[in-house]
């Protein structure tokens, strides 16, 4: 059964929280003592009807205060397939949460309160999903019990969020607007009486329907080299297998590959999993592959077919979101983690500094703050074997790395 990967977003008290537990509610995914659970709670909070929102909150400053800090991970299924749904804050000083949340996303769904219509949050949020280029764009616009299911207001919204997606850079496969009340239940998963001159899918039936390319077939196959694999033992010593989990694309067992950065070239042997021989190994499977060679590979290599081989690079220009509190200035030096390695690289130049409300770039900037989002050029002390972001997002993505008390400072998005 295949897996759709969902990212939630959208301002404070938009309903994030609440729609999702209504998800999980009217899917009847939620286990019966986790629902008197949430009675209690609802009654503890002086509630007169079960907040779904609990469900999702589960850090106790989230409960206390009612709103979302750490991306929660939540997972449910119907007969037709699988869903995480990432569930992510709405808070500004919780912007990189979102980009993490959202990184492995196929659908970004962003919630819009229908009495407040788009805000500043709602600009960044749809600019990080169209930094990470999510094909598939639900647009909810949320709470219409509070604006008596107003069809012009709905349309309003749309109008201007319209406006948004004309000047994005990237296009998103589908573009979809449902009006919705997370906290009745009104579209989400059943349809209402209540807003008659909607006639489209419901937010789940939408969901059902989406079709994507679960095995990444589009990208070119690329394998890092996660360690190799010399059994002790009498029956298998002369086994050499690298093992590793293929990051985009497919191998097949004949296939010719080069490792990197060697050049060496051979031709697979066996694909195996666990005790399994397989035939091919396709995106996100973690595999053990032999070659008819014994050529030079190890940790930190990477398997590629020749027609596909990615440049070798040392400089790289990368628009990346900031997620330290300590700035960015351009002569600074940490460790870039790509894939599985991990080098030395300096800052080189600050190109600029993106104002996600407008889309406008300052480029006089010279240092960047916490939840900016700009672009940079950085020189790596050795090669990376990298694609751009746009190419192939599995290759083209990367963290820095602050090497004094290893804290994640930034996320970045090769060009």
């Amino acid at each position: 059964m295949e897996v759709l990967r969902i990212a939630t977003s959208g301002s404070v008290d938009d309903g994030k929280s609440t729609l999702i537990g209504r998800l999980l509610y009217d899917t009847n995914s939620i286990p019966q003592d986790k629902m008197e659970a949430l009675h209690a709670a609802s009654k503890r909070k002086g509630l007169d009807f079960t907040d779904l929102s609990l469900l999702t909150d589960g850090l106790v400053a989230e409960r206390e205060q009612g709103i979302t800090i750490d991306v929660a991970h939540i997972y449910f299924s119907t007969p037709t397939r699988k869903y995480i749904i990432a569930d992510t804050p709405g808070h500004i000083e919780y912007t990189r949460n979102m980009v993490t949340g959202a990184s492995n996303a196929q659908v970004s769904l962003i919630l819009i309160d229908a009495r407040r219509g788009i805000v500043e949050q709602t600009y960044r949020h749809f600019f990080i999903a169209n930094l990470l280029r999510i094909p598939y764009l639900v647009v909810c616009v949320n709470k219409m019990d509070l604006v008596d299911y107003s069809e012009a207001r709905f349309n309003q919204i749309r109008e201007d969020f319209q406006q948004l997606l004309d000047t994005a850079s990237f296009k998103a496969q589908e573009v979809k607007f449902i009006p919705v009340s997370s906290l009745y239940g009104e579209n989400v998963a059943t349809r209402t009486n209540t807003i008659p001159w909607y006639q489209g899918d419901t937010l789940l039936e939408y969901l059902e329907q989406i079709t994507f390319d679960q095995e990444d077939s589009r990208h070119p196959a690329r394998f890092p080299i996660q360690s190799v694999i010399r059994p002790r033992t009498n029956a298998y010593h002369d086994f050499r297998g690298f093992a590793g989990k293929v990051s985009s694309g497919q191998f097949q067992v004949g296939d010719e590959v080069i490792s990197l950065p060697s050049g060496q070239k051979s031709n697979i042997k066996t694909i195996e999993q666990f005790e399994k021989q397989l035939t091919a190994a396709h995106a996100r499977e973690s595999v053990v592959i032999t070659l008819e060679d014994e050529i030079d590979s190890s940790r930190g290599n990477m398997l590629v077919k020749p027609e596909q081989a990615p440049e070798l690079r040392k400089e790289l220009t990368a628009n990346i979101c900031w997620m330290d509190q300590q700035l960015l200035t351009a002569g600074k030096t940490y460790l870039l983690q790509h894939n599985i390695n991990r080098v030395k690289a300096k800052v080189q130049q600050i190109n600029f500094v993106t104002d996600v409300t407008n889309h406008t770039r300052t480029t006089d900037k010279t240092s960047m703050g916490l939840n900016d989002i700009g672009n940079i050029t950085i020189r790596t002390a050795q090669p990376v074997f990298a694609d751009s972001y746009h190419e192939n997002p599995a290759n083209g993505a990367f963290i820095l790395i602050d090497e004094f008390n290893n804290t994640t400072v930034a996320v970045g998005f090769i060009i």
